[in-house]
């Protein structure tokens, strides 16, 4: 029997990859594809190929569909069009909703239904999922679809307070050291169409808002998961949702909700109906995007804007690099934009590469973070990534403080100088590091060539029991950096982690009690995360607690390795964490969230969420790694958490799953097979 061919083969890898995903990617067949499927040969090798070259004439029917109709824009035409990489990331029935009914209606009017499928299904590489195979939403009746205005949103964004401190007061949260083995699985959400879940919920009015791979956000009633709306963005909302305060009791309040999604389109939806009252795209870069939660203070909104143009600088013929990180100041209510503070100067040509494109420079220093608002000295403060271009800056890899009305800059601390990186940097298996050789690097590589350990996570406003005020800092470095929060001087600084690619340090610690919780994900080197020799001395995967005072460590929970050998699972910490005086609730790469002691680390309570479980919305679903600004929130008597990331091969998952506390230890588990 004749071989099937190689590329054949790798297709079939990646069908068989999407049937074990099935419930989540969107990889069912439509109702033709099983028509014609039907009729096949019943030689498996013939079926095989008749599948290949179904695809590829799909492939090719969506691609020169996507090069007479899109390119001219998504190709970089259009300064405000997201790029092509970014479009790639959203799913193929978001890419076909925004065609149909969505931001690209009127630019997608010429094609017929099936040339939208055939684009959609090109840019995302899978295949549309029919409507038919998505159960309907479980709406909310009775008293479960009123919004209780007799609870103003709490514990909302990214960091809980204006501070960003991850902080849960004990009047905010029942669970407490005594009772915290009595948590029981209490409901499941499984988003539809998602491999993962980077949302952090927030809650508001007895319900809870959280966003999702597919563009969907959603309002759940926080006792039964049942929806009481959900609105469509243009692409995955994956950051925290802010709702605007009221008095408990107004009930003429009219709370708006606040997002940003991949592609870098900021929203303000009426929390209690779900309906759009602004939209901006928060900046005109083709490849920005919206990753941290955006921080509300006085009625202004502060959006934080990166960037995913290291991905198309791979390309040889791409000119590299024009993004500048940011942050954008809106009047919350009406939209209006207020401000805009760049990270680095206008980029302005510099050279060519060896390629022959233009070398744009300065670059990138992205805000992949919250900002934390500084109330006392009129300012916020946020962190920056690295450069993308040659020669790297004085604001990458740094903590900087604007002004609130103006934006202007009132000081800039920079953790690591000379760091400048992009994808080119990985031509033909390097690392994102000096030790890779720069003759295989591909001509947009910057000569520094990493490290690549910018801030990932955003600072966090602390004041000590003495009345001290700190901005504390944690880098992918593994360093967590204490500043003066008036002038940005380095008060102490201490290395927790070795660092690695998903860091040391992530998405972000927290404070309770003077202590300093920091979460450390310290990849195993030789894993295909974490490059041999670029980081030293000894790895501490898990929890650790610093003291906030004088940065001497306290104690360390190191985490053991529970993969066991199985695939996209690793031990580590690469997720923001949330602290009680008490308790520090954390999720781990392995698919375990886990629950310690603040006093000692010890582990007083675990559950392994990378499994099955049959949504209350009727959506069969799977957990995977915790990572990313996503974290537990934990808030009456119940605990949420989003389980599942796919990304830097991480275990995908699309779940999101509530704990309560039951007078049972050991209650039957809901939902789960």
């Amino acid at each position: 029997m004749n071989k099937i061919p190689t590329q054949i083969g790798r297709r079939l890898a990646l069908g068989l990859s999407c049937i074990a995903l099935i419930a989540l990617a969107g990889c069912t067949e439509t109702e033709s594809d099983a028509k014609s499927t039907a009729n096949m040969d019943l030689n498996p090798e013939a079926n095989d190929i008749h599948r290949y070259l179904n695809a590829v004439i799909i492939e090719k029917e969506g691609e020169a569909l996507y090069e007479k109709n899109c390119a001219s824009c998504h190709d970089g035409g259009v300064h405000r069009g997201p790029d092509k990489s970014m479009v790639a990331l959203m799913s193929a029935n978001s890419i076909f909703k925004a065609l149909t009914d969505g931001v690209m209606t009127s630019q997608a009017q010429g094609l017929s239904v099936d040339d939208k499928q055939r684009v959609a299904e090109y840019l995302a590489n899978s295949r549309l999922k029919a409507a038919s195979n998505e159960p309907e939403l479980t709406m909310c009746t009775g008293d479960a679809a009123k919004f209780n205005f007799n609870e103003p949103p709490t514990l909302q964004g990214w960091g809980f307070t204006s501070g960003n401190s991850h902080y849960i007061d004990s009047s905010q949260t029942s669970i407490t050291r005594q009772n915290v083995d009595q948590l029981t699985l209490k409901w499941t959400f499984a988003f539809p169409d998602a491999l993962r879940a980077r949302s952090r919920p927030t809650l508001a009015a007895g319900a809870v808002f959280v966003g999702s791979h597919n563009g969907r956000v959603y309002a759940l009633d926080q006792e039964t998961a049942c929806v009481r709306w959900v609105f469509s963005a243009s692409a995955e909302v994956r950051n925290g949702l802010v709702v605007t305060p009221w008095q408990a009791g107004e009930e003429t309040a009219e709370p708006l909700v606040f997002f940003g999604d991949l592609i870098g389109y900021v929203y303000a939806v009426n929390a209690i109906t779900g309906e759009l009252v602004w939209r901006d795209r928060s900046d005109g870069h083709p490849s920005s995007t919206i990753t941290g939660a955006a921080s509300l203070f006085d009625n202004v909104l502060y959006v934080p804007v990166s960037s995913l143009e290291v991905i198309p600088a791979f390309e040889p013929d791409y000119e590299c690099c024009t993004f500048r990180g940011s942050v954008v100041a809106y009047d919350a209510l009406t939209g209006t934009r207020l401000w805009q503070a760049f990270t680095t100067d206008m980029p302005t040509p510099s050279g060519v590469t060896a390629s022959g494109t233009t070398r744009m420079t300065p670059s990138g220093a992205p805000v992949w973070n919250s900002p934390t608002i500084d109330k006392q000295r009129n300012q916020i403060v946020f962190g920056t990534g690295e450069n993308y271009t040659s020669p790297a800056t004085g604001t990458s890899d740094a903590i900087m403080a604007v002004d609130t009305k103006t934006g202007a800059v009132n000081w800039v601390y920079q953790a690591t100088a000379g760091d400048a990186w992009n994808t080119a940097c990985v031509k033909g298996g390097n690392s994102a590091h000096p030790t890779a050789a720069a003759a295989t690097s591909g001509p947009n590589c910057p000569v520094e060539n990493g490290p690549d350990v910018d801030f990932g996570a955003g600072a966090i406003l602390a004041t000590t029991k003495s009345g001290k005020d700190l901005i504390l800092a944690g880098q992918k470095s593994g360093d967590v950096h204490a500043l003066d929060p008036a002038t940005g001087e380095l008060i102490w600084k201490t290395k927790v982690g070795r660092g690695s690619l998903l860091g040391g340090i992530n998405f972000g610690m927290a404070v309770a009690n003077d202590s300093v919780f920091v979460p450390i994900a310290d990849v195993k080197d030789g894993s295909g995360e974490t490059p041999a020799g670029i980081f030293v001395g000894a790895r501490h995967p898990g929890l650790h607690a610093v003291d906030l005072n004088t940065g001497e460590m306290i104690w360390r929970s190191p985490m053991a390795d529970t993969c066991e050998g199985k695939g996209s699972c690793l031990p580590g910490i690469a997720q923001a964490v949330a602290a009680t005086d008490e308790l520090v609730f954390a999720g781990g790469m392995d698919g375990v969230l886990r629950i310690y002691d603040t006093e000692s680390g010890e582990v007083l309570w675990e559950y392994q969420t990378a499994k099955g479980f049959t949504g209350s919305n009727g959506v069969e679903g799977i957990g995977g790694s915790f990572a990313g600004g996503s974290g537990p929130v934990a808030y009456g008597n119940m605990l949420f958490a989003s389980s599942g990331y796919a990304f830097n091969g991480l275990m995908p998952g699309n779940v999101l799953l509530a704990f309560e506390l039951l007078p049972e230890k050991n209650a039957p588990e809901k939902q789960e097979y």
